[in-house]
């Protein structure tokens, strides 16, 4: 069950919607769109879907910090928090669905935190460099094994649209949860 399913069933009614929620659904959006699964052959498992999610929210979350400039008051740094936390909620309502019980949830979220931040510095590191982006992809989609070259520079293709989607949107745009994907 979901952080906003939760509130949904307690308060008795729709939990707010605010521009953090439009815009992580809008991330597991994409991330669950069959054409990553199919053309770019990205494993449609628990961790294919996690590493999904990880990829498109640290594209996001990366445009977020250019306008942060290093200022942790601009509203892009709060934003990209908020992100964070329904990562973390959505996380663990996956988890608990699944089965996992209180006592190592949270060992479960640290180590996907600890990947999502690790994902976010290879792709931070890999700039425009496609072939680091590549490498990235290769030891995060999959694990190190990667899919054929087509699948693999299809996955560099779509990550670089969406790179390019986000670059071109407004940072009030975003702010107001319209995700450019």
């Amino acid at each position: 069950m979901s952080l906003f399913s939760a509130l949904k069933r307690v308060l008795g009614g729709a939990a707010p919607i605010g521009p953090a929620d439009m815009l992580y659904a809008a991330v597991v959006r994409e991330a669950r769109r069959p054409d990553w699964y199919l053309a770019g052959e990205v494993p449609d498992t628990m961790d294919g879907r996690f590493d999904m999610i990880a990829l498109v929210l640290s594209l996001l979350m990366l445009r977020l910090e250019t306008e942060t400039a290093g200022r942790a008051d601009h509203p892009a740094a709060a934003l990209s928090a908020l992100l964070a936390e329904r990562f973390i909620a959505d996380m663990d309502g996956n988890l608990r669905q699944d089965g996992i019980g209180d006592q190592v949830v949270g060992k479960h979220i640290g180590r996907m935190m600890a990947a999502l931040g690790g994902r976010l510095g290879a792709y931070r590191d890999a700039g425009g460099d496609d072939s680091a982006l590549a490498a990235a992809l290769a030891r995060n989609m999959w694990r190190g094994v990667p899919p054929g070259d087509d699948a693999l520079e299809w996955c560099v293709r779509e990550s670089r649209r969406l790179m390019a989607a986000l670059t071109a949107s407004d940072f009030a745009g975003i702010a107001a949860g319209t995700a450019p994907f």
